[in-house]
């Protein structure tokens, strides 16, 4: 429940408003300000005076939009007036930049005359890529949207018309896909002839419903042909030929029930009136016409949406505007049409069907979300939300010729992954590689449902071929609960209790580690443990990467890993790297995870094996050996053992850019490397920090990770025989596709060695 008291806070604490205007070109030094204003600027006036296209280039424009109102149909609050909206504006802006990374300004006009508004719009123009046009009372929005439609060459969308009908358009297609019912025969009532009423049918029949089976309700009752009170033109085209006069009337027999109306204009005896699996959208806010619990008593079989975001699936417009006017900027559409506005509409019920990402269950506290009656489209939240709806509506723009530049669609949601943070991008960029030649993964957490959920993600990414352990049947069963299509081609599913190797891999465990203690009759005991016999299958070349840790602690996956499939020749240990990524920069944290306190050769080797994942990553490796000296400083042991091994490491790699031991903040910034220290080569510019033990390495790492807002990628386990990757404890589903892309290049670089049938080690 939101306060008064805390609504007014937010608003007001700190910085006034929710909106402020940050640079983005520097502006520190004489120079830069001679760049910024004159006489540079002067250089891109004239290109822009002799070809206007080059706006988007030199300025803003191309990702600046228009948020304008003339706060006359603010809310539920009506007619408030342009500065009480004024609130409503800011907040459309920060939906706008937090979503899709659209700057925003916000402008409040002050006229209840459409034409002025029209004519104010029209001279402000040139500064935006776009108009989105807000809270603007019906039936003048409809002149407003139409003229400015008509006398600009840039996209203009009235959101509270097309995007309420876009999102529940999307949730119509869903609805009526699980009610079982064709788009074509089913009867549709609105309650509601404003802008969204009239929007919302107007889209539907785009979608596919028929005009003969609307019947459109408002206050005075149907719209019915030869009515007078009340009419307009816009309300004139849904005029029907029925002989129901309310609601009530009309509700009967009814399939799909929408509202955009107010509270409690609909009862439970008229929702029992419907047709058999109603679809009830009772939008109203904050009030629906019927709420959520009172239609499902009513009728158990009902599929229902509301505005609210305390009940399943909420309309909210913030799924559409953000979206659609990012793929509208982004090929330079001159308009958003009505193909556009379908794209839209069916890209989201497409990925409503997808699987959902932990993070968003976590974002709404929810244990499981899958398509159903209680989900029929994205939540908010949903990262992919901007990659799959803005790409199909730049698609559409450019299928329909509105688009003034083209774009591969790919690349495309490559770019618009990478407005999603740096993670994704060198996610995808990991993914990538990992397609080019797949292999075989094995996961010893095969029942486990965010691992069958990651195996189904990596089947649909083409990058692997998921082996699963567990009970057959007990793995078949989740899959088919968990409605995935993971088929027996698309996975292999092993069970160690029963598998036919498991005696001989017994006999090969003994071998490997009867000088270590084992008995035969413990190998026995011990290799159906998947994670034992998951090691096996990679050591033995019956798997090419192994990845495990969801649901078990670090040491009771690493300890298999390193006794079973060992490290590679000719490296000691192995060791763990964290990335972490800001907004600015990637870092490669060594070793935070797996060597307590290092002599100065195994820190070196660290080094070593810490810039190696960095190239893998691809990026050339600048190699800070960190201590709380500087270069000497200290004659202290611990400083010490560091200049050792910065030495060490410059002996065995001399192409690499390594220095030491400098403290951190030497190490990353750049002024102060500079001022202080400029003969060092890394320039206060190193992208791999290497810690003296695992104290510093694992306290450095969480606390740059808690107070920078990055993301972070790990642990990659580095210098093993085969590929292992060690998931944390709770790891999400998309930490485990990572892991799993991140071993199959490592599989990809690595030649899986030529083992003896039975191979013991040295003793």
């Amino acid at each position: 429940m939101i306060r008064e008291q805390d609504a007014l806070e937010y608003h007001a604490r700190g910085r006034r408003g929710k909106l402020e205007v940050v640079a983005s070109k520097p502006c520190a030094t004489q120079r830069d300000l001679a760049l910024a204003y004159t006489p540079g600027v002067a250089v891109p006036c004239r290109k822009i005076q002799a070809s206007p296209e080059l706006a988007y280039e030199y300025t803003g424009k191309g990702n600046l939009v228009a948020v304008v109102s003339n706060g006359t149909a603010v809310l539920g609050l009506g007619d408030i007036g342009a500065l009480a909206g004024k609130p409503v504006m800011e907040g459309k802006g920060v939906l706008f930049k937090r979503f899709a990374d659209i700057d925003v300004f916000d402008l409040e006009v002050d006229s209840h005359d459409p034409a002025e508004i029209v004519r104010t719009v029209e001279l402000v123009a040139p500064t935006f890529g776009g108009i989105n046009l807000e809270d603007i009372k019906a039936p003048e929005c409809f002149f407003v949207e139409e003229e400015l439609k008509r006398r600009l060459d840039i996209p203009v969308f009235h959101d509270d018309q097309h995007g309420t009908a876009i999102i529940s358009g999307a949730a119509l297609l869903n609805a009526l896909e699980i009610a079982d019912k064709e788009i074509g025969e089913v009867k549709v009532v609105f309650s509601g002839a404003g802008a969204a009423g009239i929007a919302c049918a107007e889209f539907y029949l785009k979608l596919g419903v028929r005009r003969g089976n609307i019947l459109l309700c408002d206050s005075a009752g149907v719209v019915f042909e030869g009515r007078e009170r009340g009419m307009n033109p816009y309300k004139e085209r849904f005029a029907a030929a029925t002989g129901a006069r309310t609601l009530a009337d009309a509700l009967a027999g009814a399939d799909v029930f929408v509202g955009l109306s107010g509270p409690d204009l609909v009862t439970p005896d008229m929702v029992r009136s419907m047709a058999a699996r109603p679809i009830v959208f009772a939008m109203a806010n904050p009030d629906p016409e019927i709420t959520y619990d009172a239609a499902r008593a009513a009728r158990p079989d009902v599929i229902m949406a509301t505005g609210r975001s305390d009940y399943p699936n909420q309309v909210n417009n913030v799924l559409g505007f953000p979206f659609i006017f990012r793929g509208a900027l982004d090929v330079r559409a001159t308009c958003i049409n009505e193909e556009m506005k379908l794209a839209a509409a069916r890209a989201l019920a497409a990925l409503a069907k997808e699987d959902v990402p932990d993070s968003v269950m976590k974002a709404y506290g929810l244990g499981r979300l899958r398509f159903g009656p209680e989900y029929l489209i994205p939540k908010p939240f949903d990262h992919r939300v901007l990659i799959w709806e803005a790409a199909a509506v730049a698609q559409a723009a450019m299928e329909t010729g509105v688009a003034q530049i083209e774009v591969e669609i790919e690349d495309y949601k490559l770019a618009l992954e990478r407005r999603l943070g740096k993670a994704r991008e060198v996610m995808r960029g990991v993914i990538n590689r990992a397609r080019r030649q797949p292999k075989r993964v094995v996961f010893p957490e095969g029942v486990r449902e965010k691992v069958l959920r990651a195996a189904q993600i990596i089947v649909d990414e083409g990058f692997a071929h998921p082996i699963l352990l567990g009970p057959e049947a007990e793995i078949r069963r989740a899959i088919e609960q968990l409605e995935l299509h993971l088929d027996p081609a698309a996975v292999t599913i092993v069970d160690p209790a029963t598998s036919p190797a498991a005696a001989s891999y017994a006999d090969r465990l003994h071998v490997l580690r009867r000088r270590k203690g084992m008995t035969l009759s413990r190998a026995r005991e011990m290799v159906v443990r998947p994670t034992i016999y998951g090691a096996l299958m990679v050591r033995y070349g019956e798997a090419d990467a192994l990845v495990a840790g969801v649901a078990q602690h670090l040491p009771d996956t690493l300890r298999p890993a390193l006794e079973i499939i060992q490290v590679r020749d000719g490296v000691c240990r192995a060791a763990s790297v964290f990335i972490l990524i800001l907004k600015e920069r990637i870092l490669f944290f060594a070793d935070p995870m797996v060597n307590i306190d290092p002599s100065a050769e195994e820190l070196a080797e660290i080094a070593l094996l810490a810039a190696e994942e960095a190239r893998r990553f691809g990026f050339t490796p600048r190699v800070a050996m960190i201590s709380f000296s500087n270069f000497g400083y200290s004659r202290h042991p611990f400083a010490r053992r560091v200049q050792r091994a910065t030495e060490i490491v410059r002996r065995r790699a001399p192409g690499l850019l390594v220095d030491g031991e400098m403290q951190a903040q030497v190490a990353i910034v750049p002024e102060l490397a500079q001022e202080v220290f400029s003969f060092s080569p890394l320039e206060g510019r190193a992208n791999v920090l290497v810690f003296p033990d695992l104290q510093s390495a694992n306290a450095a790492y969480q606390l740059a990770y808690r107070l920078s807002g990055g993301e972070a990628i790990g642990p990659v386990l580095t210098g093993m025989r085969q590929p292992v990757h060690v998931l944390q404890h709770g790891a999400e589903v998309k930490d485990i596709v990572l892991g799993a892309a991140i071993a199959v290049v490592d599989a990809q670089k690595s030649e899986i060695p030529k083992v003896a049938e039975l191979e013991a080690v040295p003793v």
